[in-house]
């Protein structure tokens, strides 16, 4: 497979191996994976990054560098290294501070052994017992007729050029959106067109998230509940959504909530059915609604997720039960006519800047502890 960021890794090689650059890309399974991992790097921002693989590899060859190994030759004696350091390491990377351990414990391994399933390597090594890892030396070493070429450097700085280049497309992201917000009063159009193309199928889960909050934020805020503890305390409230913190992070199934009605909200791309029931499942079946990066009508998703229950569940009452747990969907449909009543609502400035705040904490220009944007109210 090629793609632009393809002849990066090219010329990479060539300015360590020469000649041999092609055939040692061939050759190597380990470069193969990097060129499949790295194949967004030209597509944007807005495109699936893929860090969390790539940076275990890089923390664990980083440190068969730095203890020399490169040199001496003798790593099949190194003793390994600890969990810990190497997750910290991770989390010190560009846009990885809010990394799991997943990859390194097994999610490299497995994908690469779904790419190349005749391979009996795995690119991690790790003693579970004692929490030691170490990096797959034979996968670092290319044989080139008499010649062996170790690939460890080539790696490393393969990485930090994907890192790079995606570093300046998330640059770009904010710079454009920063732009656009000041558009917002001349030219309304391409502002909303900017939105529009944000939540479109192909763009990054990460995105599709962080639009999907900002636009829905905006389109409660505007409705009006009465509660109270008694009919004299009956207060009139708006409602809020909160964001619960990062995309992908280990939540338990709740990307938003609303005050004060309490309800949850998860955003997903996907529509495997194990997938919406083990979030039912964490939060207790307790009702939850569904932010869905699909162009599938509702009717079709619903009906998806019961044939997929009754597939697993098989008993009538468990699979109504599951079903009664959604509380609503909201595909991408859904979303553009909600988009479109905050447009009217004249909040489309306020949309853009919850989209550039999010952004840059998801990016890492700042926390959600240092954003000035941050409301601090509670439920």
């Amino acid at each position: 497979m090629e793609h632009l960021f393809t002849k990066t890794i090219l010329n990479i090689l060539e300015r360590h191996v020469h000649t041999n650059a092609k055939t040692v890309f061939e050759l190597s399974n380990l470069l193969q994976y990097l060129n499949y991992k790295t194949r967004s790097a030209n597509r944007g921002s807005k495109a699936r990054s893929s860090f969390a693989n790539l940076y275990a590899l890089y923390v664990l060859i980083e440190d068969y560098i730095q203890h020399g190994y490169l040199e001496k030759g003798d790593y099949p004696k190194y003793e390994g290294v600890d969990f810990t350091p190497l997750l910290a390491r991770m989390r010190q990377l560009p846009f990885g501070k809010k990394l799991q351990n997943h990859a390194l414990n097994s999610r490299t391994n497995d994908e690469f052994h779904k790419y190349f399933p005749q391979d009996p390597r795995r690119p991690i090594i790790r003693k579970v017992e004692v929490q030691k890892y170490w990096i797959n030396e034979n996968l670092l070493k290319i044989e080139v007729g008499t010649q062996v070429f170790n690939i460890a450097k080539i790696v490393l700085e393969i990485i930090e050029a994907y890192i790079e280049t995606k570093r300046s497309s998330f640059d770009q992201f904010i710079e454009d959106c920063e732009q656009i917000k000041t558009l917002t009063e001349q030219d309304d159009h391409t502002a909303i067109n900017f939105v529009k193309e944000l939540i479109a199928p192909q763009k990054d889960a990460r995105i599709f998230e962080i639009v999907s909050y900002a636009i829905l934020k905006q389109y409660y805020a505007d409705q009006v509940i009465f509660i109270g503890f008694s009919r004299e305390t009956i207060q009139e409230e708006t409602l809020k959504l909160y964001k619960t913190g990062r995309t992908n992070a280990n939540d338990g199934g709740i990307d938003f909530v609303m005050c004060p009605l309490g309800r949850f909200f998860q955003v997903t791309e996907t529509v495997e059915v194990k997938k919406y029931f083990l979030d039912i499942d964490k939060i207790e079946r307790y009702p939850i609604s569904f932010v869905i990066k699909t162009e599938m009508s509702v009717e079709e998703i619903l009906q998806h997720l019961r044939a997929g229950a009754i597939s697993l569940y098989a008993v009538e009452s468990v699979v109504n039960a599951y079903m009664k747990a959604i509380d609503e969907v909201i595909n991408i449909p859904i979303l553009l006519t909600i988009f479109d009543k905050v447009i009217k609502q004249g909040q489309l400035s306020l949309v853009l800047g919850e989209i550039i705040r999010w952004s840059k904490v998801e990016f890492n220009y700042v926390t959600e502890e240092n954003s000035s944007l941050e409301d601090n109210q509670s439920c």
